[in-house]
């Protein structure tokens, strides 16, 4: 069949399993072959295929409302709803998002990116419906991984609580992006052994009724029999107690277990609970046999073989360039602790890990709660790292103020993806850390031009003890610069002067370093003389070099890859108003007040105009001309 051709999913009505079986064989191969160009989340999307064939046969989308939590595992979800044909462009500039997107579907009735929110938004839709006099089925989908998120939780409160019509599946496969940890993960590992539970409350349901009834007391005894039984073959019976019917485990890639289970669900008055069981990766031997998770999401890879597309003697990752600093740090001072929401593999902590296994603390998908417990570690005399990734730090962001930044402890937040992300898009661009952190007071927020002045930031956060220490670095490859045998601390709030020049100056740091520094010889060929300074302090500002510029009223074109409302830019704006610099010229670059979407970081540089072209542009405006100097 070709899968580009499906405009809804109504072929699935008529289907029997051993259709839909050859079906999804198809559906997986489309998937295996058109990641292998484009990349994406692979493993998790292998891992549903039945279930979302199961519930698009078994209910009526867009009618019936599937939200999808993550999101990353949505792509068969999209081929069944005509978007099969746009898959070339998955995750490219312009081109098909790897997320849920109501702009492309009707059938996108919620957008994710972040985990945990699915359930908290089926309770809003739950009671829109019921104010509405309607009658459609909310479904949303979600990981047990997602489980752990604090969201997740007080939503399953509620539901229960209100007894809601909503179906939550529960996609069990063990793991999220890597494994899982907590009490609730072991809680679904005990339901797993335990079988079907609600056949066997059935038939013993079935066999009481056989007891006759003498003077009533065998009949309430039999009662209490019936409810003991979910305790005796279901330990805890987490679910059930919080007001939902629980039906499983079912097996997730059984079309005839889902679609029993799921119709017996469609027909269950309140909250329901499908427990189901899948396999990440399931399809493909490299996906299906890769216990690190490393096939979660994917850039391009050989189809045969499975081995990844990667440039040839790339520079390391800077998650790894700032994980190895730690570690180095880490030997000598046993206070270091790492920390991370559900994070080691994407912020390279796994030797780490490896080397101080009583010092490295996955607290699963719950930011809050690292951010709370780092603030813990530092009030008994420790130096807790933790590494989160910039957009997953929004969510922590009452825990920073609060519980971190107020008590001034010394927790050092390595901001992991900062500024623009590429393929993931705009629920994950990383660029909003450094407004929403530059007003808390106590807070450092730093990020580094290279290797070297990396490792040396990370001393200098271990050795800082004045309050919370940020260090952002952004995606990708590091610069590949030799660094220096001993860290040393770097003064908070020193910049560095990386080109003199004498007619105009330009602040920037971190990934737009090296755009200014061309900007700045391209205008060098052409007579014009600017000055580069690395402002790797974003807060505090180096106000000894500012009160130098403006005294010298030389022209200020601030860059950053973050939002431009109040940025680094602002800072320096709100620095000249308070110090009376009244005609200083202050022009600024960076992200503008909209949403970035996906595509790679070169291409969404060049959208919102962060180039060395710009630069120029922009500098040759605030250069005085001769005539305006004369």
């Amino acid at each position: 069949m070709d899968l580009s051709r499906i405009n809804d999913p109504s072929l699935l009505k008529d289907m029997n399993t051993k259709q839909l079986e050859e079906f999804a064989a198809e559906v997986r191969q489309f998937l295996i072959e058109n990641l292998a160009t484009t990349g994406g989340h692979l493993g998790a999307n292998l891992g549903v295929v039945e279930l979302t064939l199961a519930l698009h046969k078994v209910y009526n989308s867009p009618v019936d409302r599937f939200i999808w939590d993550v999101g990353h595992q949505s792509y068969i979800h999209k081929i069944l709803t005509g978007r099969g044909g746009q898959f070339d462009s998955l995750r490219q500039y312009k081109g098909l998002c790897g997320f849920p997107k109501r702009d492309e579907s009707e059938h996108d009735v919620w957008e994710t990116g972040h985990s945990s929110t699915s359930l908290s938004a089926a309770m809003g839709m739950a009671i829109a419906r019921d104010l509405k006099k309607q009658d459609h089925s909310i479904l949303p989908v979600i990981g047990d991984g997602a489980l752990t998120g604090g969201m997740a939780l007080e939503a399953l409160n509620h539901i229960g609580h209100e007894k809601k019509n909503v179906t939550v599946i529960l996609n069990d496969n063990e793991m999220s992006i890597a494994k899982n940890v907590g009490a609730l993960h072991g809680a679904l590992g005990r339901m797993r052994s335990a079988g079907k539970y609600n056949r066997a409350k059935d038939d013993l349901e079935w066999l009481l009724k056989k007891i006759p009834a003498v003077g009533g007391k065998i009949a309430q005894a039999a009662e209490r029999l019936k409810d003991s039984m979910k305790y005796f073959v279901v330990p805890g019976m987490f679910f059930e107690e919080l007001g939902f019917t629980y039906y499983g485990p079912v097996d997730g890639h059984d079309f005839e277990d889902l679609m029993e289970n799921l119709n017996y669900a469609r027909k269950t008055d309140g909250p329901v609970i499908v427990h189901v069981m899948t396999k990440k990766g399931k399809g493909y031997h490299p996906a299906e046999t890769d216990v690190k998770d490393k096939w979660h999401g994917v850039g391009p890879y050989k189809i045969e073989s499975g081995e990844k597309i990667k440039p040839v003697n790339a520079p390391p990752a800077w998650s790894s360039v700032i994980s190895d600093a730690l570690i180095k740090k880490a030997h000598g001072d046993e206070r270091i602790v790492a920390v991370t929401p559900a994070m080691i593999l994407g912020s390279k902590l796994e030797k780490f890990g490896e080397e101080f296994p009583d010092r490295l603390f996955d607290v699963g998908i719950a930011e809050q709660h690292a951010t709370t417990m780092s603030a813990g570690l530092a009030t008994q005399g420790m130096k807790p790292f933790l590494a989160i990734y910039s957009t997953f730090l929004q969510r922590g962001y009452d825990q920073v103020v609060h519980d971190v930044a107020r008590q001034k402890l010394n927790v050092t937040f390595g901001i992991d993806r900062a500024g623009l992300v590429g393929a993931d898009g705009e629920t994950h661009q990383g660029v909003f850390d450094i407004a929403f952190l530059r007003s808390v007071p106590n807070m450092i927020i730093s990020m580094p031009k290279d290797e070297n002045e990396a490792q040396h930031l990370v001393h200098t956060a271990a050795e800082y003890d004045e309050g919370p220490f940020a260090i952002r670095y952004p995606r990708g490859n590091a610069k590949g610069v030799e660094t220096d045998k001993h860290m040393r601390s770097i003064p908070v709030g020193s910049w560095e002067v990386l080109k003199e020049g004498t007619e105009a100056v330009i602040l920037t740091f971190g990934t737009t370093i090296d755009m200014a520094l061309d900007a700045a010889d391209r205008l060098e060929k052409e007579g014009r003389s600017v000055r580069v300074v690395n402002a790797r302090y974003i807060k505090p500002m180096d106000e000894s070099m500012l009160h130098d510029i403006m005294k010298q009223g030389l022209p200020i074109l601030t860059v950053e890859e973050a939002v431009l409302q109040g940025g680094f830019g602002s800072a320096v704006l709100e620095f000249a108003e308070e110090n009376s610099y009244t005609s200083q010229w202050v022009r600024r670059m960076g992200v503008p007040d909209r949403f970035i979407e996906h595509g790679s970081v070169p291409k969404l540089w060049e959208e919102i105009g962060l180039t060395p072209d710009n630069m120029v542009k922009h500098l040759k405006e605030l250069i005085p001309t001769k005539q305006q100097r004369a």
